[in-house]
């Protein structure tokens, strides 16, 4: 005899097959066989993890960092031992000479460029009445001018492909602003602006050669701003501290370098094709 549940009851929970019975793998996360990625500040925290995202799914990786060799020395061993084809640039990203230079490097080494990620970034934090000169200039110089000199390097051999993918990364600190960071927070802030003035330029340049067709993956630019990612640079943040950070997460944590690379992920692969100008905010609901 068959039983019905009583009225008003809530359904039965839906049970789903798991989840390689739903979508086929390729079809779970895109994979990058063969695109070649030059990621500035490639070889530590959320720079070493976006690198080793592209690697773990078939990209060729290129990744650029300023003075720290013993790092960019162990993310080279460790990519070469897993047999991904990884190699590593040293340059200035704040002279724009050293990012043409680099640019024309990768492309040299690996044939091509398809994806930019413009990761580099420091900090200097003082409040703005304590802040000498050169502390404004250097963040500004490496954070914003960076990403110029790299985009503006990289353009001419993406437009002349008609296809690529440059993703900024910014942060929560361009958002909502902090004590003690306003050249940062205005370095962040004002790759927004670049983001979405590159996307607007190249779809006009495209548009008025005529090769903006209705199959292409296209050219598009757009920036990831994280909110606060567990790396090494809140290691010397007070616990009292991080704890008052974590309050105002609504997800009630930090986030991880591997969550900001599969989001940089996405906005390289083929499937984010019908988005260009736009800033992905990865904060845990901390802005909103």
């Amino acid at each position: 005899m068959t039983t019905h549940p009583p009225t008003g009851s809530p359904p039965p929970p839906t049970v789903l097959p798991p989840e390689s019975d739903v979508f086929p793998a390729d079809h779970r996360r895109p994979r990058m066989t063969g695109r070649v990625v030059f990621v500035t500040g490639g070889t530590r925290g959320i720079g070493a993890a976006i690198s080793r995202s592209f690697a773990e799914q078939g990209a060729i990786v290129a990744a650029g960092y300023g003075r720290d060799a013993e790092h960019a020395d162990q993310l080279r061993a460790q990519l070469r031992d897993h047999g991904v084809d990884v190699s590593i640039h040293q340059g200035n990203v704040a002279s724009a000479e050293d990012c043409r230079r680099t640019i024309a490097a990768v492309i040299e080494r690996h044939g091509r460029l398809d994806i930019l990620v413009n990761n580099a970034g420091i900090t200097i934090d003082k409040t703005v009445l304590k802040m000498a000169d050169e502390d404004w200039y250097k963040v500004i110089a490496v954070n914003l001018s960076g990403a110029f000199f790299m985009s503006q390097a990289v353009l001419p051999h993406m437009i002349e492909r008609g296809t690529g993918r440059i993703i900024n990364i910014s942060s929560i600190i361009g958002e909502i602003g902090n004590i003690g960071q306003a050249n940062y927070a205005a370095s962040k802030s004002g790759l927004f602006g670049l983001t979405k003035t590159l996307a607007r330029e190249v779809c006009f340049l495209l548009a008025k050669e005529g090769r903006l067709t209705e199959d292409s993956i296209g050219l598009t630019i757009n920036a990831v701003a994280p909110g606060f990612i567990a790396t090494e640079m809140l290691e010397h943040v007070p616990e009292k501290v991080l704890e008052r950070i974590k309050a105002q997460i609504p997800v009630g944590r930090l986030g991880r370098p591997d969550e900001i690379a599969r989001a940089v992920h996405f906005l390289a692969s083929d499937y984010s094709s019908f988005i260009t100008g736009a800033v992905l905010n990865v904060n845990g609901g901390q802005e909103m």
